[in-house]
């Protein structure tokens, strides 16, 4: 992965006039990075990305209109209408829902970070650097409360097989099961039987929503970013 060293033009959206003021200031003291806009609702965001598109979007993960989860909804229409700016969701509490959905389409260019984390300047950068590059940071308090969910101190990700590790690494990037086979020279029905196997030691089979692949993708990411024993 190839570091740009230009100028990184950062869009904040944050309705707390605090936190924004905050994140302002963190931002002017780094030479790399230029505040292009900065808006307090999800139309604002939306109308100010179309209007000129930066490299990067700060989103707080509860704005106006509604203040539920308009952080996430910019994320996945950004996915959608502009691929290549990367996102980085600050939200004020570990809120597993939300992150499992901000990487529902994929891990690429996409952060999520707890507010707290605002007072390490490097942390923020790393960030921002990580999404606009094409790669994924998640808060590791967001992976520990994953991982204790699951109750279990070795990480069952080293229970995986080195094929079922080659298919959750793609899964990782957000492919398709379809893209994976041709990939991975396989039959899509053994790509299927991979990923069932994979649910299967990961402890999530029997869960009844549609997040498997995204907790999969945390828990991969999290044994990845795992100190050594």
């Amino acid at each position: 992965m190839t570091e740009t060293t230009e100028t990184i033009r950062v869009l904040l959206a944050e309705d707390s006039y605090v936190v924004r003021e905050g994140v302002r200031a963190l931002i002017d003291t780094q030479d790399e990075l230029e505040l292009v806009g900065v808006c307090g609702d999800l139309p604002s965001l939306i109308a100010a990305v179309e209007a000129n598109p930066p490299d990067v979007v700060i989103t707080d993960i509860r704005m106006p209109p509604d203040q539920t989860d308009e952080g996430v909804q910019a994320a996945q229409w950004l996915r959608d209408a502009h691929p290549d700016i990367g996102v980085v969701v600050l939200s004020q509490y570990v809120e597993e829902d939300y992150a499992l959905r901000l990487f529902e389409k994929g891990s690429s260019g996409r952060a999520y970070l707890l507010k707290e984390r605002l007072g390490d300047v490097d942390e923020l950068v790393d960030a921002i650097r990580e999404v606009l590059n094409g790669g994924s940071v998640v808060d590791h308090a967001v992976v520990d409360a994953l991982i204790a969910a699951r109750t279990r101190q070795r990480s069952p990700v080293d229970e995986l097989t080195s094929r079922e590790r080659e298919v959750l690494s793609h899964i990782a990037q957000g492919s398709n099961n379809k893209t994976i086979a041709e990939k991975l020279v396989l039959s899509p029905r053994a790509v299927e039987k991979h990923i069932n196997s994979i649910f299967a030691k990961l402890g999530i089979a029997e869960e009844t929503d549609s997040h498997h692949r995204v907790r999969a993708v945390l828990l991969y990411m999290a044994a990845l970013n795992a100190p050594e024993s």
